[in-house]
């Protein structure tokens, strides 16, 4: 939350996304906690929790639980490094995710891998079905930029989009100069 107050002066609003355990989630106390440290700044316009698909699949009713209580404080539910475990959310109901974040074993080489392809359209027509936000993570290629772009992802995540880097070094050298959008031509347009 420090980070994000630091951002907002650099910039202006940004959304945060954190990984967290779900067992650091199980205790009201925790969950409590960290609703406590939400900002009431006006630009702080809500917090993205990322859990291990796995770890939320063993779990589901702690899930949706979880889900019901942190919308009230602006906070969503993101299933993160969804894999093959996918078919598995198909039944869940009410759907506890904002975002669906696809594993970057089916989005890697996407461009040119129609298995790929077909596997993420149908996991992107899921997450139509149910208003969740898609997200490819490992995209490393214009490619594949391009690719999952074509297939309707909402978000690509991944090293094209730049390296992991300290929250400082991010405001220097994204926040400053942001990168919009690749152009048609590969070029990075900012």
């Amino acid at each position: 939350m420090n980070d994000w107050q630091y951002f907002l002066t650099e910039r202006g609003h940004i959304e945060i996304a954190i990984n967290l355990p779900l067992t650091s989630l199980q205790s009201p106390q925790s969950t409590l906690s960290l609703c406590q440290r939400i900002p009431t700044h006006p630009a702080f316009e809500g917090l993205v929790i990322e859990i291990n698909a796995v770890e939320a699949l063993r779990d589901l009713a702690l899930v949706q639980e979880l889900a019901g209580r942190l919308r009230f404080y602006n906070i969503g539910l993101s299933i993160d490094d969804l894999g093959a475990e996918w078919p598995s959310l198909m039944a869940i109901r009410p759907f506890p995710f904002a975002e669906i974040k696809v594993n970057r074993k089916f989005v890697a080489g996407c461009a040119n891998d129609r298995l790929k392809q077909a596997t993420c359209r149908q996991i992107l027509d899921f997450a139509h079905s149910v208003g969740a936000r898609s997200v490819a993570e490992g995209v490393e290629t214009r490619a594949d930029f391009f690719s999952a772009r074509r297939m309707g992802f909402d978000l690509t995540q991944g090293n094209l989009s730049g390296k992991p880097m300290l929250p400082r070094k991010f405001a220097q050298a994204v926040l400053r100069h942001p990168v919009t959008a690749l152009g048609s031509d590969g070029d990075i347009d900012g």
